[in-house]
């Protein structure tokens, strides 16, 4: 036997073996065992009998071949991406188009990825963020598929210890956003992107520290009410059943949230807030208390505004949170899914939305969920990394559960860009065409069409890097794709017996 395989197996069947001494000596932990062993697993029978919902919803297992299901987000089409960092790997799963209230088929979308958590689309790029780095991909949304080859934009970042997931979002002002939580329970992290939020441009330069002092912030939104931008945090263990609160937070520019050095609302740590230095105490003093508290070791993860017009009124503008369940905890509390709700006066009311994770004797637990995301026509998903499945929550009472076709009403898009085609750049992009007889192919067999729908210039000179076969790779040069991109767009937009006439950009 290889021996480091052999030290390996050892090691884990030391660590299972151990289990039980640990819960033993530490009646303060109440795991969710069977999670160390991979995704239980769970059927229609099973979600219909233990989940309930706010009235006026229903829910629905959409798919449940998902191990380690984590993070997710809705394409144009309605189609559903789903991170598995244990499996490194992001997979899709295709709209519900006959009615049947599943995924029509799943499928790997990229894998060979490290630990990818966060992930979201933005025009036609797929961001994803790894445990170590972040990347993207151009993205086909007419048919699901990668349309360039993927590349990192972000790398370096740190994924020793605890947390190492990664959350990034695109923010309103066009910068994306990405979380980092703590590398261990509670310390002073030599690293400043550790229990931090950070932010970027698009392409991953200008990359700053947005805010600190955010222990595990694994999920943010932006208010569609006012704009603000609001941040789930997970609180330190081993202080008790009931404190520290979980947090929700009002995140600002250069904002500092207390942690380690104080919980909750500046309530001082006993590691390293009581009988501390001077500084410590002006840190703790000038921190940002919570708008909100979750109770203790609930772990919220993630949170997502509620868009879509259809929703019920007093659903609109709330904020739907994932509460991922305890462990550091004597008697397990949270495994279930809750509604925030703003008054006028901006005072936040907690209700249960999606419920029966755990058992009614509060020991046996039937799912975690963590990530929520809402499609065009209102249709809630919510992603489980225990039973390793994705629900679909709907309103009404699940007499009719299929999502509005897409020739029934118009999809929420972007607005595209008009194109500018670049004459010079076009006059070299058809030579290159000539020169490799691509015509001989694309005039009968594969005709071009409504490419423009599909790509904008950028991501079909991406595409160019991993092309769908039978096309060849040539292994064209940045410039070489960039012409050969407006050349194509020039023949769909009739303008290439016109091409002299264009604008040149030099």
């Amino acid at each position: 036997m290889n021996r480091l395989l052999k030290y390996t197996l050892i090691f884990s069947f030391s660590v299972v073996a151990a289990l039980p001494l640990v819960i033993f000596f530490y009646p303060g932990v109440s795991i969710p065992w069977k999670q160390l062993t991979g995704s239980i697993g769970t059927d229609t029978a099973t979600v219909e009998r233990q989940l309930h919902t706010a009235a006026g919803f229903h829910v629905e297992l959409f798919a449940g071949d998902l191990p380690n299901a984590r993070w997710l987000a809705v394409t144009r089409r309605g189609d559903l991406l789903v991170s598995q960092p244990k499996h490194g790997r992001v997979s899709l799963l295709t709209a519900d188009g006959d009615g049947d209230g599943r995924a029509d088929g799943q499928r790997v979308l990229i894998d060979d990825l490290t630990r990818p958590h966060g992930l979201f689309l933005y025009e036609d790029w797929l961001y994803i963020a790894e445990s170590d780095s972040v990347g993207r991909v151009a993205f086909d949304h007419s048919d699901g598929r990668l349309a360039g080859s993927y590349r990192k934009i972000v790398t370096d970042l740190a994924d020793s210890g605890n947390h190492w997931t990664k959350t990034i979002a695109m923010g309103p002002d066009g910068r994306v956003y990405l979380t980092a939580g703590s590398s261990c329970n509670v310390c002073v992290e030599e690293d400043p992107r550790r229990a931090a939020m950070m932010r970027f441009r698009p392409d991953g330069s200008n990359f700053e520290i947005f805010a600190s002092g955010l222990r595990n912030a694994v999920g943010f939104d932006w208010s569609p009410k006012d704009g603000a931008l609001y941040a789930t945090d997970n609180g330190r263990d081993w202080l008790g059943d009931d404190f520290p609160p979980c947090e929700l937070n009002r995140v600002e520019k250069g904002g500092f949230y207390g942690w380690p050095y104080a919980n909750g609302d500046r309530v001082p740590d006993p590691d390293f807030g009581v009988d501390a230095g001077r500084e410590v105490q002006r840190k703790i003093a000038n921190s940002i208390p919570p708008v909100h508290n979750f109770p203790a070791h609930n772990a919220p993860l993630g949170i997502t505004f509620l868009r879509s017009p259809t929703q019920p009124a007093d659903y609109r503008d709330a904020a739907l949170v994932a509460l991922h369940g305890s462990w550091n905890r004597s008697v397990k509390d949270g495994y279930k899914v809750v509604s925030l709700h703003w008054d006028e006066q901006g005072n936040i009311r907690r209700e249960d939305f999606l419920w029966g994770f755990l058992g009614e004797d509060r020991k046996e637990v039937h799912g975690r969920p963590v990530a929520i995301a809402e499609d065009a026509d209102g249709n809630i998903y919510i992603s489980d990394d225990y039973a390793g499945a994705v629900y679909r929550v709907a309103g009404g009472d699940g007499s009719s559960t299929a999502p509005t076709a897409a020739g029934d009403k118009p999809r929420m898009r972007a607005p595209r860009k008009p194109l500018a085609i670049d004459s010079g750049a076009a006059r070299r992009g058809e030579e290159l065409y000539r020169r490799h007889g691509c015509a001989e192919c694309h005039a009968e067999q594969i005709p071009l069409r409504e490419l423009s729908k599909k790509y904008s210039l950028q991501t079909l000179a991406d595409y160019f890097d991993n092309p769908t076969p039978p096309m060849p790779d040539y292994g064209f040069s940045g410039t070489q794709k960039r012409a050969l991109a407006h050349y194509l767009m020039s023949l769909e937009a009739g303008i290439s017996s016109s091409i002299d006439q264009l604008p040149a950009s030099g």
